[in-house]
């Protein structure tokens, strides 16, 4: 995907929407999304961090804790992006977002709690290609495009409960209608290889 429609979200969740069309598949990932990021905030809290970064830490209770470290950085960035490119989701996602990192870190003190995040997080992996292999019938976006993928999963979760609930219904729109378009050039595109290979095999006999 072009760097200039990095902002562009109606661009940006097609083309994710497109990967995510089952209902069970989507089911997965609104369960399994939130997982994965979630531990992936575990790791981040225990990795060392440069001498530059500030000593700053507040415990709120034993299940919240705030640490300016790289899972903070990381939620911060990925939050601002979703701000970008919408606005009142990208902050009514905030809270989630703010939520999911302050537990992280306070769970990561845990003297088991890399260990539990890892099977946490493996898996919400398997969930997650169970779903496609199975559900949805396609593979994972990130195998198009990782870095799209990885970044857009939590928010495209976030906007499927939004949008499940009647907000912005002219995005939903065309998300949903673009999606369309791309599956089915999707499909065209499959059956074009499969009859060619298919043409392949007649032709060696």
């Amino acid at each position: 995907m072009a760097a200039k429609d990095a902002i562009n979200v109606e661009r940006q969740l097609v083309f994710y929407g497109a990967y995510h069309s089952n209902p069970y598949n989507i089911a997965i990932h609104i369960l399994c999304v939130p997982l994965i990021l979630w531990s992936a905030f575990v790791f981040l809290a225990v990795a060392p961090v440069p001498q530059a970064f500030p000593t700053i830490t507040h415990d709120f209770n034993p299940y919240l804790a705030f640490e300016f470290n790289w899972a903070f950085l990381l939620a911060l960035s990925y939050n601002i992006y979703y701000i970008v490119l919408e606005p009142v989701a990208g902050l009514l996602y905030a809270p989630q977002m703010a939520a999911m990192v302050f537990s992280a870190i306070a769970f990561a003190h845990r003297d088991d709690g890399v260990k539990l995040a890892v099977y946490v997080h493996v898996f919400s992996w398997v969930m997650q290609f169970v779903g496609h292999g199975v559900a949805e019938k396609r593979a994972p976006a990130l195998l198009d495009n990782i870095l799209g993928a990885l970044v857009l999963a939590p928010f495209f979760v976030h906007l499927e409960i939004l949008f499940a609930i009647g907000y912005n219904k002219p995005l939903h729109k065309t998300i949903v209608n673009g999606s369309k378009v791309e599956i089915a050039k999707f499909r065209r595109e499959k059956a074009q290889e499969q009859r060619a290979t298919e043409r392949d095999a007649l032709l060696r006999k």
